[in-house]
């Protein structure tokens, strides 16, 4: 008997040592069946639904803008380089001190262009004997144009300074566009709109052809895009040619509403 693994003080220690064993190993057992088990409903998921519908949306949104940008250049001609750059930078310095001191800040005042070219005229010769000899290019002088774009932060004094960059010394001002200073807001409501009306529609389609809306399986936008003027009032070469008269009556803007538009298209699984 005394031979038997079980039997006396140590074989049941051995006894109840064997038991812990089998109560976890069968516990270890049961938590990995349930997990599997709870598995087993994602089997599949990453497989495309074979049962979908799609949906288009459209959304707008509308806004006032609170930026007006505009570009002006100065132009200089004089018959040496050096000349012409001086005058150049003389009636550059002179606007630049304009903008900055009405309250236009230093990051907002860019240059994007600055040339020099030369300029030739024509000449032609007199004719002599009956012959009558080629005409030449001669050299008058030299040309320069530098243009600088302008952000105004103030919309309320983007007339005031159309006129005044005239009275400065600019020889062109145009391209008076007024937008936002963050055009993503007004996109993410246009957008919202939209989905908002491609899940109205995709609601009511599922209703008539009796089935379940399950989940979103693909997304995609279209259109939309920065700001688009929307009706806002004078602007472009009618406001250029009255800054062009230092006398002129600073325009009035009105600056409208500007749209910014989305377009979506939703694809649905159903069941």
């Amino acid at each position: 008997m005394e031979g038997l693994p079980f039997v006396g003080p140590q074989g049941e220690r051995l006894r109840k040592a064997v038991l812990v064993v089998v109560i976890l190993l069968a516990v270890f057992l049961g938590l990995k069946s349930l997990t599997e088990l709870k598995g087993m409903r994602y089997i599949g998921a990453g497989l495309p639904p074979s049962n979908t519908i799609s949906v288009s949306g459209y959304g707008e949104a509308f806004g006032a803008a609170d930026i007006a940008t505009f570009s002006f250049s100065v132009m200089s001609e004089k018959s040496t380089v050096a000349a012409a750059q001086a005058d150049a930078t003389a009636k550059i310095n002179a606007v630049t001190k304009y903008l900055k001191d009405v309250g236009v800040e230093d990051k907002d005042i860019q240059t994007t262009d600055y040339s020099v070219s030369p300029m030739y005229d024509y000449v032609t010769k007199v004719c002599s004997g009956g012959y009558c000899p080629g005409g030449e290019q001669v050299l008058r002088g030299y040309q320069v144009r530098q243009t600088t774009s302008v952000k105004v932060r103030d919309t309320d004094k983007a007339g005031d300074l159309l006129t005044g960059v005239g009275g400065k010394g600019a020889s062109e001002v145009s391209g008076l566009n007024f937008t936002f200073d963050d055009p993503n807001k007004l996109q993410d409501e246009a957008r919202g709109e939209a989905i908002d009306d491609a899940k109205d529609k995709a609601d009511e389609l599922a209703k008539q052809l009796g089935v379940k809306l399950v989940r979103v399986v693909s997304f995609n936008e279209s259109g939309g895009g920065y700001p688009t003027p929307y009706a806002y009032g004078r602007g472009g070469m009618e406001v250029a040619n009255q800054a062009m008269d230092s006398k002129a009556v600073a325009p009035d803007i009105s600056l409208g509403q500007n749209k910014v538009s989305s377009n979506v298209s939703v694809t649905y699984e159903i069941r």
